[in-house]
């Protein structure tokens, strides 16, 4: 069993595990605690109290952050006809339908969303198996399918920075909220958002405790247990 390095294990000294944190403290914590050359990410990691086996207590949904994530996102979207102008005029880094897919088909993938007017998707189902693994497949839970009135505005929010939450096969959701550069009151900001956007997300077959735990750290830093009662108020 590999072991964490020496910075890590520095790291890690500051962190109490048998405290709670709130979402404050936890921010200010994660930043002192960063010992990576590279800008790491800060990720949010939510134990859910609802079965991921069953039909009607699936989490998932999308939310526009209000400080984005810190990166610049390329832009892909499958439309044809008066919409392409659109997309292109909206700020799309790559736009097209028929040759976009052959492209993809091929093997490139050279962009970080993907979105689609309806009209695509008949063409675009054919890349199920080559985007779907990698989580750029369209669809319309995530706003990735939309009609072409609404492209200007869903890339505008996905190139701002949009955080995609879904559970997983074993019911947690992990998902980013930005970079540990942010000053802390827009990793706070972020949080927030996030928080709001998974409880309303509620579904309706889901009892008891929605969210057990939560966790907070940056890519290669250590955990910090999130207070419940201080994050969900």
């Amino acid at each position: 069993m590999s072991q964490h390095g020496k910075k890590y294990r520095e790291a890690s000294k500051l962190v109490d595990e048998s405290k709670a944190y709130s979402p404050e403290e936890a921010i200010q914590l994660a930043k002192k605690a960063v010992y990576a050359k590279f800008d790491e990410t800060v990720e949010l990691h939510l134990r859910m109290g609802v079965d991921p086996r069953a039909a009607d207590q699936q989490v998932r949904g999308v939310i526009a952050l209000p400080h984005g994530l810190g990166k610049k996102t390329k832009m892909l979207v499958f439309t044809q006809g008066e919409a392409v102008k659109l997309a292109q005029e909206a700020g799309a880094d790559y736009v097209g339908a028929d040759e976009l897919v052959k492209q993809i088909e091929s093997g490139w993938l050279d962009f970080d969303v993907a979105l689609a007017t309806p009209d695509m998707m008949s063409k675009v189902a054919k890349l199920g198996r080559i985007l779907g693994r990698r989580g750029l497949m369209p669809n319309p839970k995530s706003g990735t399918v939309v009609p072409p009135q609404d492209l200007p505005r869903a890339i505008s929010e996905a190139r701002k920075g949009r955080a995609e939450f879904r559970l997983d096969r074993t019911g947690i959701i992990h998902l980013p909220i930005g970079k540990i550069s942010f000053d802390e009151n827009r990793l706070l900001e972020n949080l927030v958002a996030v928080i709001e956007a998974i409880t309303k997300a509620k579904p309706s077959g889901a009892k008891g405790q929605y969210i057990k735990s939560a966790f907070l750290s940056s890519t290669m830093g250590p955990g910090l247990r999130l207070d419940l009662g201080s994050l969900l108020s």
